[in-house]
């Protein structure tokens, strides 16, 4: 599967985006997919997971309550609601798949993910 996402861009504090992450190959329902940012200088971080059918979420704390994941099936495409944005909300930001169906424990692993996309650069001024 091919990844592309998009919608990054500069925002004052408080503000809202929404990523979008479009899929293209292999049937995008059958993949488990996450968001992932990172920020100048420091480690990939998780931000946001779904299942493949979209009944179950989960999220770093710092995004729960201003961020919501999401996906459209038909549409082949994964989003990231981002309301609230704090100036550390400020990175890159990457889409990933994986082929199996994650447990919890293994949300934030990156390494269990077969599949990135390019980034797309958040910035939060304050």
């Amino acid at each position: 599967v091919q990844l592309q996402a998009s919608g990054g861009g500069l925002v004052q504090a408080g503000g809202s985006l929404r990523l979008s992450c479009a899929a293209s190959g292999r049937t995008f329902s059958s993949y488990f997919m996450a968001w992932f940012r990172q920020a100048p200088g420091k480690e990939r971080e998780f931000v946001a997971a779904i299942s493949r059918t979209g009944t179950i979420t989960d999220y770093t704390n710092s995004a729960k309550g201003r961020f919501s994941i999401s996906r459209d099936n038909a549409e082949n495409t994964l989003y990231l609601q981002m309301n609230s944005l704090k100036p550390e909300d400020t990175a890159v930001y990457y889409c990933a798949a994986a082929t199996t169906s994650l447990r919890p424990t293994y949300y934030s692993d990156y390494d269990r993910y077969d599949y990135w996309g390019k980034g797309t650069q958040v910035t939060v001024s304050s």
